[in-house]
């Protein structure tokens, strides 16, 4: 499996296991859901 395959499926998961958090204001999110909102962004960037 080459990385992008990898990050694909990581975007997969991620999509299917953790919550979205787009519909709320990003300056009011705690410590941890900022950091779940930089995975993500961090997946999705490297899965493209």
């Amino acid at each position: 499996m080459d990385r992008k395959q990898v990050f694909r499926l990581l975007a997969k998961l991620n999509k299917a296991i953790l919550p979205r958090m787009w519909d709320k204001e990003l300056t009011r999110l705690s410590k941890m859901q900022k950091a779940i909102v930089a995975w993500r962004i961090w997946v999705t960037k490297n899965a493209l």
